[in-house]
Protein backbone atom coordinates (compact mmCIF):
# COMPACT_ATOMS: atom_id res chain seq x y z
CA UNK A 1 0.00 0.00 0.00
CA UNK A 2 1.52 3.32 -1.22
CA UNK A 3 0.41 6.96 -0.65
CA UNK A 4 1.43 10.30 0.51
CA UNK A 5 1.28 10.39 4.42
CA UNK A 6 -2.43 10.68 5.50
CA UNK A 7 -3.77 9.04 2.59
CA UNK A 8 -4.94 6.47 4.75
CA UNK A 9 -2.64 3.57 4.01
CA UNK A 10 -2.25 2.41 7.48
CA UNK A 11 -6.26 2.38 8.13
CA UNK A 12 -6.81 0.64 4.91
CA UNK A 13 -3.73 -1.60 5.18
CA UNK A 14 -5.10 -2.96 8.40
CA UNK A 15 -8.56 -3.05 7.02
CA UNK A 16 -7.60 -5.07 3.80
CA UNK A 17 -6.04 -7.81 5.90
CA UNK A 18 -8.96 -8.08 8.41
CA UNK A 19 -11.24 -8.36 5.33
CA UNK A 20 -8.38 -11.07 3.37
CA UNK A 21 -9.02 -13.09 6.78
CA UNK A 22 -12.74 -13.03 6.50
CA UNK A 23 -12.59 -14.43 3.05
CA UNK A 24 -10.21 -17.36 3.90
CA UNK A 25 -6.78 -15.78 3.27
CA UNK A 26 -4.12 -16.03 5.27
CA UNK A 27 -3.13 -12.17 5.65
CA UNK A 28 -0.44 -10.01 7.51
CA UNK A 29 0.06 -6.69 8.46
CA UNK A 30 3.61 -5.34 7.90
CA UNK A 31 4.90 -1.34 7.53
CA UNK A 32 8.03 0.90 6.41
CA UNK A 33 9.89 2.15 8.25
CA UNK A 34 9.81 -1.62 10.21
CA UNK A 35 9.59 -2.05 13.71
CA UNK A 36 13.26 -3.50 13.76
CA UNK A 37 16.25 -1.64 14.67
CA UNK A 38 16.98 0.66 11.61
CA UNK A 39 13.24 1.49 11.21
CA UNK A 40 13.33 2.61 15.05
CA UNK A 41 16.02 4.84 13.91
CA UNK A 42 14.68 6.26 11.27
CA UNK A 43 11.30 6.66 13.31
CA UNK A 44 13.58 8.64 15.50
CA UNK A 45 16.10 10.66 13.96
CA UNK A 46 15.32 10.85 10.44
CA UNK A 47 11.58 11.40 10.30
CA UNK A 48 11.07 13.45 13.03
CA UNK A 49 14.06 16.10 12.96
CA UNK A 50 13.50 19.33 11.98
CA UNK A 51 15.63 19.74 8.87
CA UNK A 52 15.57 17.11 6.48
CA UNK A 53 19.01 15.10 6.41
CA UNK A 54 21.23 14.12 4.11
CA UNK A 55 18.52 12.29 1.28
CA UNK A 56 21.51 10.10 0.65
CA UNK A 57 22.13 8.66 4.24
CA UNK A 58 18.08 9.03 4.17
CA UNK A 59 17.52 6.83 1.41
CA UNK A 60 20.46 4.49 2.36
CA UNK A 61 19.04 4.06 6.15
CA UNK A 62 15.26 3.40 4.29
CA UNK A 63 17.26 0.58 1.43
CA UNK A 64 18.91 -1.08 4.82
CA UNK A 65 15.44 -1.40 7.03
CA UNK A 66 13.94 -2.29 3.66
CA UNK A 67 16.30 -5.60 3.28
CA UNK A 68 16.31 -6.06 7.05
CA UNK A 69 12.69 -5.79 6.87
CA UNK A 70 12.61 -8.25 4.12
CA UNK A 71 15.06 -10.91 5.91
CA UNK A 72 13.19 -10.59 9.57
CA UNK A 73 9.37 -10.86 8.48
CA UNK A 74 8.23 -10.80 4.96
CA UNK A 75 10.12 -13.55 3.46
CA UNK A 76 9.27 -15.72 6.35
CA UNK A 77 5.67 -15.16 5.58
CA UNK A 78 6.06 -15.61 2.57
CA UNK A 79 7.67 -18.82 2.52
CA UNK A 80 4.69 -20.01 5.16
CA UNK A 81 2.55 -19.15 2.27
CA UNK A 82 0.50 -15.90 3.80
CA UNK A 83 -0.33 -12.66 2.11
CA UNK A 84 2.14 -9.43 3.20
CA UNK A 85 0.20 -6.50 3.05
CA UNK A 86 2.48 -3.79 3.43
CA UNK A 87 2.07 -0.23 4.47
CA UNK A 88 4.70 1.09 2.30
CA UNK A 89 7.58 -0.43 0.58
CA UNK A 90 9.85 0.26 -2.37
CA UNK A 91 8.15 2.67 -3.92
CA UNK A 92 7.61 4.98 -0.93
CA UNK A 93 11.37 5.17 -1.51
CA UNK A 94 11.42 6.40 -5.14
CA UNK A 95 9.05 8.81 -4.62
CA UNK A 96 9.98 10.39 -1.36
CA UNK A 97 13.85 10.26 -2.06
CA UNK A 98 12.95 10.88 -5.68
CA UNK A 99 10.95 14.20 -4.75
CA UNK A 100 13.87 15.27 -3.20
CA UNK A 101 16.29 14.87 -5.44
CA UNK A 102 17.83 11.92 -5.99
CA UNK A 103 18.29 9.71 -9.53
CA UNK A 104 15.41 7.22 -9.41
CA UNK A 105 17.52 4.44 -11.16
CA UNK A 106 20.16 5.36 -8.03
CA UNK A 107 17.45 4.45 -5.99
CA UNK A 108 16.77 1.35 -7.78
CA UNK A 109 20.03 0.18 -7.44
CA UNK A 110 20.13 0.19 -4.02
CA UNK A 111 16.78 -1.30 -3.25
CA UNK A 112 17.93 -4.55 -6.06
CA UNK A 113 17.60 -6.50 -3.65
CA UNK A 114 14.14 -5.94 -2.44
CA UNK A 115 11.65 -8.36 -3.32
CA UNK A 116 9.32 -6.64 -6.11
CA UNK A 117 5.41 -6.58 -5.02
CA UNK A 118 2.99 -9.21 -6.78
CA UNK A 119 0.86 -5.81 -6.73
CA UNK A 120 0.92 -2.34 -5.32
CA UNK A 121 -1.94 -0.05 -4.62
CA UNK A 122 -1.58 3.32 -4.88
CA UNK A 123 -3.89 5.62 -2.33
CA UNK A 124 -4.39 8.64 -4.61
CA UNK A 125 -5.09 12.42 -2.91
CA UNK A 126 -4.28 15.92 -3.12
CA UNK A 127 -1.74 17.11 -1.30
CA UNK A 128 -4.29 20.04 -0.01
CA UNK A 129 -6.31 16.83 1.77
CA UNK A 130 -3.34 15.55 2.85
CA UNK A 131 -2.35 18.72 4.91
CA UNK A 132 -5.70 18.71 6.35
CA UNK A 133 -5.98 15.38 7.57
CA UNK A 134 -2.58 16.03 9.72
CA UNK A 135 -3.42 16.79 12.86
CA UNK A 136 -0.14 15.73 14.66
CA UNK A 137 3.03 17.45 14.11
CA UNK A 138 4.42 17.24 11.03
CA UNK A 139 7.41 15.41 9.76
CA UNK A 140 9.71 16.96 7.45
CA UNK A 141 8.66 15.23 4.10
CA UNK A 142 5.50 16.32 5.37
CA UNK A 143 5.12 19.96 3.52
CA UNK A 144 2.69 20.89 0.49
CA UNK A 145 5.48 21.45 -2.05
CA UNK A 146 6.74 17.87 -1.34
CA UNK A 147 3.73 16.02 -0.95
CA UNK A 148 3.33 17.32 -4.57
CA UNK A 149 6.58 16.37 -6.13
CA UNK A 150 6.01 13.05 -4.57
CA UNK A 151 2.41 12.97 -5.57
CA UNK A 152 4.04 13.50 -9.36
CA UNK A 153 6.48 10.97 -8.43
CA UNK A 154 3.70 7.95 -7.63
CA UNK A 155 1.34 9.32 -10.63
CA UNK A 156 4.23 8.87 -12.76
CA UNK A 157 4.75 4.96 -11.14
CA UNK A 158 0.89 4.27 -11.94
CA UNK A 159 1.43 5.65 -15.67
CA UNK A 160 4.33 3.04 -16.11
CA UNK A 161 2.00 0.25 -14.29
CA UNK A 162 3.91 -0.26 -11.76
CA UNK A 163 1.00 0.81 -9.13
CA UNK A 164 -2.36 0.33 -9.36
CA UNK A 165 -4.48 3.94 -8.42
CA UNK A 166 -7.16 3.76 -6.18
CA UNK A 167 -9.27 7.30 -5.11
CA UNK A 168 -8.29 7.76 -1.61
CA UNK A 169 -10.69 11.14 -1.63
CA UNK A 170 -13.87 8.59 -1.15
CA UNK A 171 -15.52 7.48 1.86
CA UNK A 172 -12.99 5.34 4.41
CA UNK A 173 -15.68 2.82 3.04
CA UNK A 174 -15.58 2.94 -0.08
CA UNK A 175 -12.05 2.83 -0.50
CA UNK A 176 -11.78 -0.46 1.15
CA UNK A 177 -14.32 -2.08 -0.92
CA UNK A 178 -12.77 -1.08 -4.05
CA UNK A 179 -9.34 -2.17 -2.75
CA UNK A 180 -10.61 -5.64 -1.38
CA UNK A 181 -11.87 -5.77 -5.07
CA UNK A 182 -8.75 -5.42 -6.54
CA UNK A 183 -6.86 -7.27 -4.24
CA UNK A 184 -9.03 -10.35 -4.62
CA UNK A 185 -9.53 -10.29 -8.64
CA UNK A 186 -5.77 -10.36 -8.42
CA UNK A 187 -5.51 -13.32 -6.00
CA UNK A 188 -7.98 -15.11 -8.08
CA UNK A 189 -6.59 -14.40 -11.17
CA UNK A 190 -3.28 -15.75 -9.75
CA UNK A 191 -4.97 -19.03 -8.71
CA UNK A 192 -6.84 -19.44 -11.83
Amino acid sequence: MEGLDASGKTTQSKLLVKSLRKKGFDAIYTTEPSKGRIGQLIRRHVLLEENRSSVILEALLFSADRIDHLEREVMPFLEDKKIVVSDRYLYSSLAYQGAAGLDLKWIEEINKWAVKPDLTIYLDLPPEVVLQRLKRKKSVMETLSNQQQVRNIYLKLVKAHNLCMVDGNKPKGKVAKEILEVVTTFLLAQDA
